[in-house]
């Protein structure tokens, strides 16, 4: 499905929040529900730095209870997308690989699956993975998968040349892959109202309109940039990049749409977002090597729309 065909269901008037359907390109007279029907609990199927797993009973108060099409322009993991499990919606990301693991996952889960538990989760073995290229879209999707659950606290770096490149993590779990999980995610993501993007947040941004809701999860960058969080990534998310995000999310909330922004509890955050109800998170800090060094930390949710 491609952005316009997106933009398109976005668009549609007769979208609707219960119940499913897979029909509304088809049909464009059909009603159509926010929320899947399959009632299967689905977790995340990789480790993402920022993953937001820990703190959904807090966030999903503040979801809205009808909506149109479902919105996130930094999918990551995909913790409250798995949760709510929306029959519309619009996914995206920068980081190219996690995107093809997604679509890995949508296009042939038993794949996917297959390949990221072929090998046992141990240092030879991981350093052996960690050093192949190549594959069918489904053995990299398991091999991501693969390396992301053995790679230390779960990382995802690169060095210049593209390449995989953090050490063995000697997780004290032994635990890959689930393939009913797998499965699940599959049957969520398949439909053709359910778009898998790669690129620069804008264009997923510049989807969401009246009446859809938009969950946004940046990777968290203050104006002072000294807020002992380090992204590995090919390219940073900067201070630029925030200005230009929180001038998107005001357009999109005047378009009609909800949103829910979460980032760092800095002043200089708050300030981009003067003038939005905020409200304060609490969640345990993951970023320490050393369990017992890992304290509280506090982000800041924005609920930003049009009163």
């Amino acid at each position: 499905m491609t952005l316009e065909v997106a933009a398109a269901i976005r668009s549609h008037p007769d979208a609707a929040s219960t119940g499913a359907s897979s029909s509304l390109i088809a049909n464009p007279g059909a009603s159509t529900p926010a929320l899947s029907s399959i009632n299967c609990e689905t977790k995340p199927f990789i480790k993402w730095a920022g993953s937001k797993r820990r703190l959904l009973s807090q966030i999903e108060p503040y979801v809205p209870r009808r909506f149109r099409t479902y919105v996130e322009p930094f999918v990551g993991g995909g913790s409250l997308f798995l949760h709510l499990q929306p029959v519309q919606a619009v996914l995206n990301d920068a980081c190219i690989p996690l995107v093809e693991v997604w679509r890995a996952v949508r296009d042939d889960p038993d794949g996917v699956y297959a390949e990221a538990t072929r090998r046992p989760l141990a240092k030879e073995a991981y350093y052996a993975a960690r050093a192949e290229r190549g594959g069918s879209a489904s053995e990299r999707g398991g091999r991501f998968i693969y390396l992301n659950k053995g790679a230390f606290n779960g990382l995802y770096r690169v060095n210049l040349k593209g390449e995989f490149n953090v050490p063995w993590g000697a997780p004290k779990s032994s635990f890959i892959a689930d393939l009913d999980n797998l499965r699940a995610i599959s049957e969520i993501a398949s439909t053709e109202r359910v778009e898998l993007m790669h690129g620069d947040f804008q264009a997923a941004m510049d989807v969401a309109g009246d009446g859809d809701f938009v969950f946004v999860d940046p990777p968290y960058v203050t104006s002072h940039n000294n807020n002992g969080f380090i992204e590995y990534n090919e390219k940073i998310f900067s201070w630029h990049d925030q200005i230009r995000l929180a001038a998107s999310v005001r357009a999109a909330a005047r378009r009609g749409a909800t949103l829910l922004v979460t980032n760092a509890r800095h002043s200089s955050i708050s300030d981009l977002y003067a003038g939005f109800e905020t409200v304060v998170l609490e969640r345990p800090s993951t970023i320490a090597a050393a369990p017992g060094k890992r304290g509280r930390v506090e982000e800041l949710l924005v609920i930003a729309k049009e009163h």
